[in-house]
């Protein structure tokens, strides 16, 4: 009887069903496996950015923010024009175009790590390319700066980067929201469903 209630209540504690990416990710899998390898090399990390997509759109092409911003990626036009310059090898603009996104996107969150230093490892580097990505990579220079300056450790991103910017309260809400979804919420996810790794199950 004992070893019954015991069972019952493990039972009771497992999740209905484990989470399970939408149909649009399943659909496009393979293509992301192949960009993220063609620009970070064989171990570049699917996972995120497969979240970061889960973010942005939703793995929904053709949606239009409020804002502007448009595609699976959600590039303003500004920065989809700015990309193709840096990296004419993408070919004209097409932020609607789901392979054009996720290469542009990889290239771009590739384009922030390496101007991103001094990191204490994987995970903090990783959020602070993605605050990049989201704000600008001037915006994260200059948090890193203000953290300095206020005697925290600016190689930290919780409890330390996150904390000091000059932004509006609701710019600064919108990015440390941004980064913790793709990170901690999201990743562990596809992480789960994919496979691969996270580097922040530990910051």
């Amino acid at each position: 009887m004992i070893r019954l209630c015991l069972l019952l209540m493990l039972v009771g504690c497992q999740p209905a069903s484990a989470w399970q990416p939408p149909a649009n990710a399943e659909r496009y899998q393979r293509e992301l496996t192949r960009i993220v390898q063609q620009t970070w090399g064989l171990d570049g990390n699917v996972a995120i950015h497969a979240a970061q997509i889960q973010q942005e759109s939703g793995w929904r092409p053709d949606v239009d923010s409020p804002v502007g911003a448009q595609g699976l990626a959600q590039f303003m036009p500004s920065t989809s024009a700015w990309i193709v310059e840096i990296y004419p090898d993408l070919g004209p603009a097409a932020p609607y175009s789901p392979g054009w996104a996720m290469r542009a996107m990889t290239r771009y969150d590739r384009y922030h790590w390496q101007r991103i230093t001094g990191t204490a490892n994987a995970c903090q580097h990783w959020a602070m390319t993605l605050s990049a990505y989201n704000g600008g990579l001037g915006w994260v220079n200059r948090d890193r700066r203000l953290t300095t300056a206020a005697g925290d450790d600016a190689s930290r991103w919780w409890g330390h980067v996150a904390e000091h910017t000059n932004r509006a309260g609701w710019a600064k809400q919108e990015n440390r929201d941004y980064v913790d979804r793709i990170l901690l919420r999201y990743t562990p996810n596809y992480v789960s469903a994919w496979g691969g790794r996270s580097p922040c199950y530990r910051f």
